[in-house]
């Protein structure tokens, strides 16, 4: 199949464009190069078209798109806390941008498009664990961002063009990338590895779900193949506190002694959530290998 992949460049992107090549499929690339990195390709680079570009230049994207199958668009921006502070950007880059690329695969006859969105469309969840049939109700503007590009994939469905929806849950692991706006891992392990005790937001009680990002690409490069309507939950199915995390990490670099520092829950955080992933078990045969313990290994490896 010819796929085009938005995003390909970034820490999830590079990883599924990996396993899209290993599987004999013909794969362009497109990606602003921002957060995501051509290192990240360079154990595919020669097999893949990459385009260093932009998802809001129609007229790239147009070309782009000529003889696709599937389009998998993971191009996104990504931050609870800098939503917060640029709402305007992440509405054009999060929801507008999906919708013009949704736009243009209808018009260049893509059939088949695989929107990568996030938890944080639940907001505080009513149960755990949580369900896709459970109501959303986004608590930050990144959020509402995914959510309200959710629905325009929705909306899509009677236009000529499939939708797949995955909701992923906090993935980790190698090339993670690092700044003020990373994931709580990559966070922990750059302080972790500086001496410095992680920090955390809250009482460290709050839960996540924690999924190795090899077994998400796994099962993303499935959905891509096995293509079907609607949404799925990805993660481990397994909730750890962040205490528990900064823990577990510390023994794995080996500073075992090394303890948090407890700062203000910050604004749009959830306290709990873990995914129920019957419905990606079932539909594509998702069973997660790696365990929290081991991911944390292979990450600060």
């Amino acid at each position: 199949m010819r796929i085009v992949v938005t995003g390909g460049a970034g820490f999830i992107g590079s990883h599924l464009v990996e396993r899209l090549v290993w599987r004999g499929h013909d794969l362009v690339v497109l990606d602003n190069l921002v957060t995501g990195k051509e290192d990240n390709l360079q154990k595919v680079i020669n097999e893949i078209d990459f385009i260093e570009g932009d998802i809001r230049d129609d007229e790239l994207v147009k070309r782009l798109l000529k003889g696709a199958d599937v389009v998998a668009h993971l191009a996104a921006l990504t931050s609870v806390s800098e939503s917060m502070e640029e709402p305007y950007l992440y509405h054009e880059i999060n929801t507008s941008g999906t919708l013009r690329l949704l736009q243009l695969s209808v018009e260049s006859g893509v059939k088949n498009f695989l929107f990568v969105s996030s938890c944080a469309v639940y907001g505080d969840p009513t149960k755990i664990p949580i369900k896709e049939t459970d109501p959303i109700s986004p608590l930050s503007i990144y959020a509402a961002t995914k959510a309200s590009a959710e629905a325009y994939c929705q909306a899509y469905n009677s236009m000529g063009i499939r939708t797949c929806v995955l909701r992923l849950f906090n993935v980790y692991g190698p090339r993670q990338g690092f700044s003020q706006y990373s994931g709580v891992i990559s966070q922990f392990t750059e302080r972790t590895r500086k001496g410095q005790p992680p920090i955390i937001f809250g009482d460290g009680k709050q839960t996540r779900d924690f999924a190795y990002v090899g077994d998400v690409a796994t099962l993303m490069a499935t959905a891509v193949e096995k293509f079907s309507e609607g949404v799925f939950n990805v993660g481990s199915g397994k909730s750890s506190t962040i205490k528990g995390l900064a823990e577990t990490l510390a023994r794995t670099m080996g500073k075992p002694d090394l303890q948090p520092v407890y700062e203000e829950p910050r604004p749009g955080e959830v306290r709990y959530s873990r995914a129920d992933i019957s419905r990606a078990r079932k539909v594509f045969g998702f069973r997660p290998e790696v365990s929290l313990e081991e991911g944390l290994r292979l990450t600060v490896r």
